[in-house]
């Protein structure tokens, strides 16, 4: 599970910026939350992210991709499983002379089962690694916490819980040294900390193959699985098929088999309907992260998708019968008809913004305060509110009355 992430200096985000997945407490839902662990601590399974276009939802997932990529990259290199071999990149906040010239900066809290948990950090400057540790202590108990390594510009130091004659400490300056010991070395606390990074799913449009790959070879049980869902939410298919374009590059096609009056049609995925590609690209992922427990990242999931579907996806991710094992939703999105209290907690809705330097600013709606200085109650009109501009996010309503 993801618990916390907290990143600063990156794109529109200038400033060290919070995203936490850690529940408050008396916000309804409670059944809905996840556990990990003797510490009774607990977790969201959901949160979404609201925003006018420029706003910054999309550079939130963005760092959190970032971060990942720069984890496993030279891994899936290592492995030869990068299905594109696309660039990571990232930029520094660019409208300050100070800024631009800083380090980005990414940590994380995260529990790969309910023994752990990690702390992760890594600071990068013009592609240069200048800091980077990775901590883990055990979970339910007053254990102090250990340290894996922990790199800066003097080196890098081992902690006690890895064999330290044996580990090179010499490795590539732009080269994650996370990554560097799980392609060279066995260690039960990388490994660990990097299978978590590995199960991420961050759908990425640059990228659309990527879940493809993800479905194929999951066997017949997954395709009825699959099928039976998106027959339940009224796309009439009997079967699909992947079809290799051309072998240089992975490419596959989709086949879609339609029986109509007892007889059988074929069409490429690129003939249906705008939304049934769509389900067809986010069902399948919903299925693996919900089975595996995976945290599935998903920019702008309610684009051609109907309100309704929208819904059914989110309450998925948040009925316990359903999500056993610890699954996660991060998405953006501009369609409101969800944003109501019989959906989300108010932990569960962020809103970014931009500040009049330009830079981006996240914030929940837990931490709004109403107009006696109280939290929005969990029982709010969340939607009504938030057009009525209490909760800011969104600089149009005013200008929009200006033409008025």
């Amino acid at each position: 599970m993801l618990c916390q992430f907290t990143f600063k200096n990156f794109k529109s985000y200038k400033n060290e910026t919070v995203f936490d997945m850690q529940a408050v407490s008396s916000q309804g839902f409670t059944d809905s939350l996840l556990q990990s662990g003797d510490d009774r601590k607990t977790y969201l399974p959901v949160s979404v992210i609201y925003g006018p276009n420029a706003g910054g939802k999309s550079n939130v997932l963005d760092a959190l991709n970032c971060v990942n990529a720069l984890v496993m990259k030279p891994i899936l290199i290592f492995k030869n499983k990068v299905i594109k071999k696309a660039k990571v990149e990232w930029t520094p906040f660019l409208f300050d002379d100070t800024s631009r010239n800083e380090p980005t900066e990414f940590e994380l809290y995260f529990r790969p089962n309910n023994n752990y948990e990690y702390r992760y950090a890594l600071k990068i400057s013009n592609e240069i690694i200048v800091e980077e540790y990775l901590y883990r202590r055990k979970i339910g108990t007053r254990s102090r916490i250990a340290t894996i390594f922990e790199r800066d510009s003097n080196g890098i130091k081992l902690g006690g819980s890895i064999n330290k004659a044996s580990i090179n400490t010499e490795v590539n300056d732009q080269m994650p040294y996370l990554s560097f010991l799980y392609i060279n070395y066995k260690l039960d606390p990388v490994i660990l900390a990097v299978k978590w990074f590995e199960k991420c799913i961050m759908r990425n449009y640059a990228n659309p193959d990527a879940e493809k790959h993800l479905i194929i070879g999951k066997g017949d049980s997954f395709k009825i699985k699959l099928i039976g869902l998106m027959n339940n939410v009224g796309i009439n298919i009997s079967n699909f098929e992947f079809i290799e374009k051309s072998p240089d590059d992975n490419s596959v096609d989709i086949i879609f088999e339609h029986t109509v009056n007892k007889k059988k049609y074929q069409l490429n995925i690129n003939q249906e309907s705008d939304g049934t590609q769509k389900l067809f690209n986010v069902l399948p992922l919903v299925i693996i992260a919900l089975s595996e427990g995976r945290l599935l990242v998903f920019d702008e999931l309610d684009a051609k998708l109907h309100p309704k579907l929208l819904k059914f996806i989110i309450m998925l991710f948040k009925n316990p019968e359903i999500n056993t094992h610890n699954a996660q939703l991060l998405f953006t999105s501009h369609d409101i008809s969800t944003m109501k209290s019989s959906v989300f907690r108010t932990d569960e809705i962020w809103f970014a913004c931009k500040l009049d330097d330009e830079s981006s600013d996240l914030y929940s709606l837990y931490e709004m305060r109403d107009e006696s200085g109280n939290h929005i109650q969990p029982s709010a009109a969340f939607d009504k509110q938030y057009l009525e501009g209490r909760y800011g996010a969104d600089p149009y309503f005013q200008n929009m009355m200006e033409w008025k």
